[in-house]
């Protein structure tokens, strides 16, 4: 098979034929449709800290179809079409068992979507309903992503919220943020490219003042926030949310931050802010995510803005890294779009 390969770090992927996979005994291998490239698959190239080994394949956000299964599986079947949960674990922990298994303690991040073929367990893979296509399937898991972080923040119907960072979990955050009965919700960024994505999304406004950010989110919500979602993942931004929150606020961080970052406790704790993090999400909130699909949300469909086929990818890949119009780009390994 084909795959888009890491080499080391600061250096394009590569295009390479490795082995086809074979499933182990519960395991399946599923044939890849269509692979979301994640901005954490940017980051995991550029800073030693995620632990990249050359030779290994990034891809966690993916659907596609079972072409084959290990001899302990009997729960899906070849010709089966299935979204992936990314997180390979344990399978017989207290996690695991209750439908959490980013907290098994065995948990990896698994990749393997930006290879033609990916093995991975039975327990792993979510079949897609009918009605629901593999362009779908690559997006529930940011969907999860943003879902997890809302519900985190305990946001409650009528509430003011602010999103600072209009990448896809923002947006999604903003979609999730809407559903949730928020009043408004207003996403902010330095730079207009997301600007009607997020109108599309869900957001009630859109705010791009780099020189005012505090006074542009204030006038924009008519008061301070009383939830901001961190969603960039850049230092400074946590600040930034204490200044545009409430007292007794919330600020949820999603964004994937590996630099130092520095705020005023006291700036903190003079509001009695709440300061949440999240990550990852359980399996009912990527099975919930996946219902509103099948349900007919055209909202999320707005995150992607580009499929590109494999043998581009490695081009694509390093264009991510500086900013662009592009939102969600997806990867197809279909011959007929190569």
């Amino acid at each position: 098979m084909r795959a888009a390969v890491f080499h080391e770090l600061h250096r394009p992927l590569e295009i390479r034929e490795l082995p086809d996979p074979t499933p182990g005994d519960d395991e399946v291998v599923i044939q890849v449709k269509r692979c979301g490239i994640c901005g954490s698959d940017l980051h995991m190239t550029e800073d030693a800290v995620f632990g990249l080994c050359p030779g290994d394949v990034l891809g966690h956000e993916y659907a596609g179809e079972v072409v084959a299964c290990g001899t302990a599986v009997d729960n899906l079947r070849p010709g089966q079409q299935v979204s992936v949960m990314p997180f390979r674990s344990c399978g017989r922990c207290l996690s695991c068992l209750s439908g959490d298994p980013a907290w098994c303690r065995q948990m990896v991040l698994e990749g393997g979507g930006y290879g033609e073929y990916a093995a991975t367990a039975a327990r792993q893979c979510i079949v897609l309903p009918d009605g629901v296509s593999t362009d779908d399937g690559a997006i529930v898991e940011p969907l999860a992503v943003a879902l997890h972080g809302v519900r985190l923040s305990s946001l409650q119907p009528g509430d003011r919220v602010l999103i600072l960072g209009a990448g896809p979990i923002g947006l999604a955050a903003a979609f999730w943020a809407r559903r949730f009965g928020a009043r408004q919700v207003v996403v902010q960024d330095i730079a207009r490219y997301q600007e009607q994505r997020a109108h599309d999304m869900g957001a009630t406004g859109f705010v791009c003042m780099p020189d005012d950010p505090v006074g542009s989110a204030e006038r924009e919500l008519g008061g301070k926030a009383d939830i901001v979602f961190e969603c960039a993942g850049v230092p400074g931004l946590i600040a930034k949310a204490i200044d545009q929150v409430r007292p007794h606020g919330t600020i949820l961080l999603l964004g994937l931050c590996t630099k130092p970052d520095s705020f005023v406790p006291f700036a903190a704790l003079s509001k009695e802010v709440r300061l949440q993090t999240a990550a990852f999400f359980s399996r009912r909130e990527y099975e919930s995510a996946l219902d509103v699909l099948d349900a007919g949300a055209v909202e999320p469909r707005h995150l992607i803005t580009e499929t590109v086929p494999l043998k581009n990818v490695p081009t694509v890949f390093e264009s991510l890294k500086n900013r662009t119009r592009q939102c969600k780009v997806l990867i197809s390994h279909e011959q007929q779009q190569c």
